[in-house]
């Protein structure tokens, strides 16, 4: 895993020595990505500088070296991530001619893109991947980013300069721009707990979509397309369903599951896994086992909060699969250590509270490995969120009763603190007990009151439901969120759900979190359930391997079942969140008063002060607000480190 980095100026504005020092700074930020080694390279004749920080993973030697020029001179390459089809490509190579010199994916990329052309060379990998390539004689900067956003890449146009980077902090290096606040961005942070793409925090800067390539001339016009159209995908798997049984279907999954683990065990460094005692870790790490020759290393984190911590599961998992297994129990402490630290790993305002355990657990196991495999993307494929079933339930109860009803109903759980409602589910049958029971029924109470599923699955992902009424000379930009041809192309709501969370809480919260977590100790982090095969076959299958009985991933269960006891899996969804509402009434308290001061937010004029103010002294006296505001703290703690930045 590393970090990349360049400019292309189409005016010369800066010579040789300036560019070289540009690229150098931009290139030195992103030492946490690639402690290994530093390459740049430059062509100022064209106005070019390529930067690139190495974690060495595969070809440790010196020949892994980044910037690296083709065989034929032609074409130059930054890159950042891991392709698992290296020996397919390699041979396919061999077969024209072409032998390569080492064995980095790096060298693979660049050869292939040199024998086939680019679009044809992506859809020969797969793997997580974005990278830079400058064809020397074209003239042309090629940025690609993989299929469904596992590697970040930014980029901006400003005034005669083009800059890219793996992060946000290395175009904050770069001279020639000035960094203005997108108050627009903000707003839409404050609906979701991240910036959807295309946008980022600061103006007219953007992130590249995932499955797309941008390509640059020296005309200066970015042109971006779609190599990998994940919309296009779902929409033509709902018409071409496999009609296979379950048991043929539950095969062809669990081989390609096998096969998808097998391939993420290649490195020439030690490997491990995030075991966090859910379906998806453990089949994970149940799977990589199965095909490993030595007992392999887990790694998860618990809370002495019990509805938050599967501790007890994953140690038990780890014993059955005889695993070398390492657990560390989160204090408030920790957070407090950290905290300081998530505003200068995001690089903008970023609010799922679950960063805090995922940057603990990623520096537990840095301590021991250098990969690690997790088990993200299995809630979006495989329906196996709450808010799927709930939702459905909910829709299809509001379809049925009336109004003034729904409306009795929402009034009479909204009437209840949330701390009253989540003592609740003790009192559940199993398969109703969740944890924070009393912030989703609040929830999923003001979604009732709506006469559209759409709307209902918004309100349902939305920390504040008004967003532009909480930012000063805001409009929050309308994505695929509003698209109203969604819902005609992907007509079943389950579906609709998970195609949406899959284009924007997937690259945008997931995977984001886990790539910066990850990064900011130079651990590589392995995704093996979105490899795109299997995004693939999940979409083609029909929605009974998904979703059965009011339980999600119902495929998952039973391939995993197969090799764990189903006593030690079967239980109910907890998710990876921390009791952040009780520390923020406790140990976080101060750190919270000191963002949200009234006279502060006044002075900033960024916020509209009275609904601050008012949720914080609501949760303070017992109501959890825990979740809206801890977008305002995350944005108010970046602001804190970005004094520069005009608001």
């Amino acid at each position: 895993m590393c970090g990349i980095t360049g400019i292309y100026q189409f005016d010369k504005k800066y010579g040789p020595q300036q560019l070289q020092t540009i690229v150098n700074a931009m290139t030195d930020t992103l030492q946490h990505r690639g402690p290994d080694s530093r390459g740049t390279w430059i062509d100022s004749d064209i106005g070019i500088g390529l930067g690139h920080r190495r974690l060495a993973i595969r070809d440790l030697s010196p020949g892994g070296h980044q910037p690296m020029v083709s065989a034929s001179d032609r074409y130059v390459i930054v890159y950042n991530g891991e392709i698992y089809s290296h020996r397919e490509i390699a041979r396919d190579l061999e077969k024209k001619g072409c032998f390569l010199r080492g064995t980095s994916d790096t060298e693979l990329i660049l050869e292939a893109c040199a024998e086939w052309g680019v679009e044809q060379a992506l859809k020969k990998l797969i793997g997580m991947f974005a990278f830079a390539l400058f064809d020397r004689q074209n003239y042309n900067l090629f940025l690609v980013r993989d299929r469904l956003g596992i590697k970040p890449l930014y980029w901006a146009c400003i005034d005669g300069l083009f800059f890219f980077g793996s992060e946000l902090k290395a175009l904050r290096a770069a001279d020639g721009w000035e960094p203005r606040l997108n108050r627009n961005a903000l707003s839409a942070f404050m609906r979701h707990n991240y910036i959807p793409a295309p946008h980022s925090i600061y103006q007219d800067v953007h992130k590249l979509m995932p499955g797309c390539m941008l390509k640059l001339g020296r005309k200066g016009n970015p042109e971006i397309s779609h190599y990998w159209n994940f919309r296009a995908i779902a929409e033509q798997s709902i018409k071409t369903r496999l009609q296979d049984d379950d048991a043929t279907l539950l095969n062809q999954l669990d081989s390609l599951l096998s096969d998808a683990i097998r391939r993420r065990l290649v490195s020439d460094v030690p490997l491990g896994v995030l075991l966090s005692g859910g379906i998806d870790s453990a089949l994970v790490s149940a799977l990589m086992a199965e095909q490993s020759e030595h007992p392999i290393n887990t790694f998860t984190i618990g809370f002495k909060e019990q509805q938050f911590n599967e501790a007890p599961y994953a140690k038990a998992i780890a014993k059955h699969l005889g695993t070398c297994h390492t657990e560390l129990y989160v204090k408030p402490e920790h957070a407090l250590e950290l905290i300081d630290n998530l505003p200068r790993w995001y690089d903008e305002p970023f609010a799922d509270s679950s960063q805090i355990p995922t940057a603990i657990v990623c520096e537990l196991t840095k301590k021991h490995v250098t990969v690690v495999l997790s088990g993200d993307g299995g809630d979006e494929l495989f329906a196996g969120y709450n808010r799927y079933t709930l939702g459905l339930e909910m829709w299809e109860k509001a379809n049925i009763a009336p109004f003034i009803i729904r409306k009795m109903m929402a009034r009479g759980i909204l009437s209840q603190p949330t701390s009253r409602l989540d003592v609740l589910a003790y009192f559940l049958p199993p398969r109703f007990r969740r944890t924070q029971l009393g912030n989703k029924l609040h929830k999923f109470a003001n979604a009732i009151l709506l006469d559209n599923p759409d709307l209902m699955y918004r309100r349902m992902i939305s920390h504040w439901h008004k967003p532009d009424n909480m930012i000063i000379n805001a409009c929050e930009p309308k994505g695929i969120l509003w698209d109203d041809t969604v819902t005609r192309t992907i007509p079943e709501f389950l579906e609709r759900m998970q195609f949406l969370d899959t284009v924007t809480y997937l690259p945008d919260d997931i995977l984001t979190k886990i790539d910066r977590a990850s990064m900011s100790v130079s651990l590589e982090t392995r995704v093996p359930l979105l490899d795109h095969r299997i995004v693939e076959l999940a979409w083609r299958m029909p929605q009974r391997m998904k979703l059965r009985n009011g339980q999600g991933k119902w495929a998952l269960r039973q391939i995993l079942q197969k090799r764990v006891p189903r006593t030690l899996i079967e239980r109910p969804k907890m998710g990876f969140g921390v009791p952040f509402d009780q520390w923020l009434r406790g140990p976080l308290r101060e750190w919270a008063e000191h963002l949200l001061d009234e006279k502060r937010l006044k002075q900033q004029g960024l916020f509209v002060v009275e609904p601050v103010r008012q949720r914080w002294k609501a949760h303070l006296n017992g109501t959890n607000w825990g979740y809206p505001l801890w977008n305002v703290l995350m944005a108010q703690a970046w602001i804190d480190i970005n004094p520069e930045v005009t608001l």
